[in-house]
């Protein structure tokens, strides 16, 4: 019998995520994100600089005696982007985000009427940002789980 080489819908949508991440700029930390409802991408984003802001004239470093000579105060997440970038009623979609969400990200999820998240990876957990994302997303009701399907992997090349 020949293997089933189909991918699930979650697979497909966190495939999606994993491929926005790609346009990240950022080289230590890619991060893309896919809104969808009914089976239909609603949205795209990866965490980068605004709009109009050249990439190359902005810092992406982690650390620096002076912050606003690194990346963080500048740069917009996936999440953000994606929800910015709808243009459109998201309520009662389902973001798929190769990260958890941090606290302002959560925020705008909630703002935003998505009623579920399925994140790849929560390397922040025990991160005060991820903590009280975490406690937001339960008040507001929103179901959040770890994606648990194949990662796919994406290959380019001849």
């Amino acid at each position: 019998m020949q293997e089933d080489k189909h991918i699930s819908w979650d697979e497909y949508f966190m495939g999606i995520a994993l491929l926005s991440a790609m346009r990240s700029k950022d080289p230590s930390t890619k991060v893309g994100a896919a809104i969808i409802k009914d089976k239909r991408v609603l949205s795209l984003g990866y965490n980068g600089m605004p709009r109009g802001v050249k990439d190359e004239d902005m810092p992406w470093g982690k650390s620096s005696s002076n912050p606003l000579e690194t990346k963080y105060p500048y740069v917009v997440h996936a999440e953000l982007n994606a929800i910015l970038n709808a243009n459109k009623d998201l309520t009662g979609s389902t973001l798929y985000v190769t990260m958890y969400p941090c606290n302002e990200c959560a925020k705008a999820v909630i703002q935003a009427g998505i009623v579920e998240i399925i994140y790849l990876e929560n390397k922040h957990a025990s991160e005060d940002s991820v903590l009280a994302s975490k406690f937001m997303l339960e008040k507001a009701g929103i179901k959040i789980h770890e994606y648990k399907g194949r990662v796919p992997s994406i290959e380019f090349g001849e």
